[in-house]
């Protein structure tokens, strides 16, 4: 049986991942608070006429490993957001109301975990779509013996939190979600269609726990499979609440 095994989701673009229980999915939107707001730096380019920006224009994993190593626990019902680092004390933003406070805050909070010869941060902004790496309205999915098989190729344990993705799924087999594009799942009340592979970035070579150098996983993809590929792109076509332990059937 394949199983819905985990859900995370990432309110901050990059800074910081939660791990939630369950959560309400509406067609043609992306995981609810997945990279709702993301900290600018001061490059920015300006949003495009729907609000998106490239993720160049954040503050980001791959421009900065110790990053990698943030966790969030978010109260949606209040607005508040704790962030944990391993070597920075928590802090604890109100996202509630007007940005102004919580974009000087987490600018300093961020400050020693960014490179200082790169374009400072800025501010906070926010999108209630979220700010993917796309346009579309994704979700990140992937299959846990995908990172088994790979953990076993690097001969060292490879985190789930390396790969921000939102949906994880047991019972497949190694990389078998590459065979779920252009498929239909249902995963308790909601449906999803697979639409593409997602191909890798340097932000997975660091530590999840420590923000420091985990080990080249794109050289090591390329290495055992030919290509640096991991989980899928998918997107909701039916609206619907899904649960940890959830049933996941692929319809066509």
């Amino acid at each position: 049986m394949i199983e819905l095994a985990h859900i995370y989701r990432h309110p901050i673009k990059s800074i910081g991942v939660e791990e939630v229980s369950g959560a309400s999915l509406t067609k043609g939107r992306a995981l609810p608070f997945d990279r709702v707001w993301g900290l600018l730096h001061e490059a920015a380019a300006p949003a495009d006429e729907a609000g998106w920006r490239h993720k160049r224009n954040f503050l980001r994993g791959a421009a900065s490993g110790p990053l990698m190593a943030v966790k969030a626990r978010f109260d949606a019902a209040s607005g508040a957001m704790t962030l944990s680092h391993p070597e920075r004390p928590d802090l604890t933003l109100d996202l509630s109301g007007h940005l102004a406070k919580p974009s000087a805050d987490l600018a300093a909070w961020t400050l020693p975990l960014w490179p200082q010869n790169r374009p400072a941060a800025a501010q906070l902004t926010r999108r209630d779509a979220g700010f993917g790496d796309w346009p579309e309205p994704y979700l990140a999915l992937i299959g846990t013996a995908s990172i088994e098989a790979l953990s076993a190729v690097m001969a060292r344990p490879i985190s789930r939190l390396r790969w921000r993705a939102n949906l994880w799924l047991s019972g497949l087999e190694p990389f078998a979600e590459f065979d779920l594009v252009g498929k239909r799942l249902r995963i308790g009340g909601a449906e999803l269609e697979v639409c593409a592979r997602i191909t890798r970035c340097v932000a997975t070579t660091a530590d999840p726990d420590t923000g420091k150098d985990g080990g080249d996983t794109l050289a090591a993809l390329n290495a055992a499979y030919g290509h640096q590929d991991l989980g899928v792109y998918a997107k909701v076509i039916r609206s619907g609440d899904i649960a940890r332990g959830d049933e996941v059937e692929i319809l066509t």
